[in-house]
């Protein structure tokens, strides 16, 4: 009975009762005034808002014409969605001419005069400025200057990509000896799910054994529940690469390097070898995954995700359907991409006990599409080949 009449007593006493009454108190007054600044916030930005100054009739049409509008934002939804059907249709008439442009530009098809008959303005002047030039090489050397034989159009996908400026600054020196092999772009629609695939097709390299590299983007053509105004057409929500099968000592998207690391303590140096992701075009094909939840993502990889959406449709929308015009320089396009270089530390300092491995998830963020300054304007035009620089009426 003792022990059951011990266990029924507490050990507070009037003065710890007060305290924790005090304590209470205290706390409910910080809530009440916190709720009443977060109240006071909200009424002082209603106040700013102009419409709220408006008469209240007013008001009542404006809600009107949101109504209105909610109605023309789901008439867009079936709006968009039957042009997807509609590009899936005539991406089959497409898609022979895409076959045929391709048959040229490996040479595998030489294209007859007649096929070869048009004539534009700018290509007049070219072409006129061309003779001039051959007539004066003529006369000054009393012989018939000789043209190359070249089969095909060499480098012309290469040279598309580097006029479309955002494409430019994505491909790196060492880059361009892979993309000289890339002999077709190709873009399939699909309408379950609402879909895109980029197909990037090569010729027989020494860098890898693909055949060919794929990009697939997923598309959303709905309104978002917190900003249903927002809605402007479909959407990509992600992106899937391929895995590219690199040769030995071919894969440009690592690279080792050797860092120093000073020991806080003793101050002993030593270097640590690390392979880390490195900036290349072919980085493209490995974008990040988007989490199931997009409010955990990090404001790092919503920008890479961002700028890899925007060249799957400049690719799809622009390069694929324009190829030649991109090659020849006449619809070159004018993205702005926010510059996102980041510096990294050659020196840091270690602990005995630290994991070595503990940044390399932070050295190996992908380098996908980031905008790099490379001396030079990103709108500068990327000249064609040699072979053509001296008349490029020859085509």
């Amino acid at each position: 009975m003792g022990d059951l009449k011990d266990a029924g007593q507490t050990n507070e006493t009037p003065e710890t009762m007060e305290a924790v009454d005090i304590e209470n108190a205290q706390n409910l007054e910080q809530s009440i005034e916190q709720r009443t600044f977060a109240a006071n916030a909200e009424m002082a930005a209603l106040l700013a808002n102009p419409l709220y100054s408006l008469p209240k009739s007013i008001r009542r049409n404006i809600r009107a014409l949101k109504k209105i509008q909610l109605q023309h934002v789901h008439t867009e939804v079936e709006f968009f969605k039957e042009l997807h059907e509609l590009e899936i249709k005539y991406e089959k008439k497409f898609n022979p001419l895409y076959d045929q442009r391709a048959t040229i530009i490996s040479g595998a098809y030489v294209p007859t005069e007649d096929e070869c008959d048009f004539q534009a303005d700018s290509e007049k002047d070219l072409e006129l400025t061309d003779a001039l030039e051959k007539v004066k090489v003529e006369e000054e050397s009393g012989d018939k200057a000789e043209e190359p034989e070249i089969k095909g159009i060499p480098e012309f996908w290469l040279t598309a990509f580097k006029n479309a400026p955002s494409l430019a600054d994505m491909i790196e020196e060492y880059d361009e000896p892979i993309l000289k092999h890339l002999v077709d772009v190709k873009a399939e629609t699909f309408a379950d799910p609402m879909s895109f695939k980029l197909e990037f097709h090569f010729e027989p390299n020494e860098f890898f054994t693909n055949s060919v590299l794929t990009k697939f983007y997923e598309l959303r053509c709905s309104p978002e529940e917190s900003d249903i105004f927002a809605f402007e057409g479909p959407e990509i929500v992600k992106s899937k690469g391929c895995t590219i099968d690199w040769k030995k000592g071919k894969n440009i998207t690592i690279k080792t390097i050797k860092k120093k690391q000073k020991h806080k303590a003793r101050g002993a140096v030593r270097t640590v070898t690390k392979t880390i992701s490195n900036d290349s075009f072919f980085n493209f094909f490995s974008p990040p995954t988007v989490p199931e939840n997009e409010e955990e993502m990090d404001e790092e990889t919503q920008g890479i995700l961002n700028t890899d959406f925007e060249i799957g449709n400049l690719i799809k929308d622009r390069i694929v359907p324009h190829a030649v015009l991109f090659f020849t320089g006449e619809n070159l396009v004018d993205e702005d991409f926010d510059d996102e270089d980041e510096e990294d530390e050659d020196d840091d300092e270690y602990d005995e006990e630290e994991d070595e491995e503990d940044d390399d998830e932070a050295d190996n963020n992908q380098c996908l599409n980031r905008k790099k300054s490379k001396g030079q304007s990103g709108n500068s035009q990327q000249a064609p080949p040699e072979y053509i620089n001296a008349g490029f009426s020859a085509l």
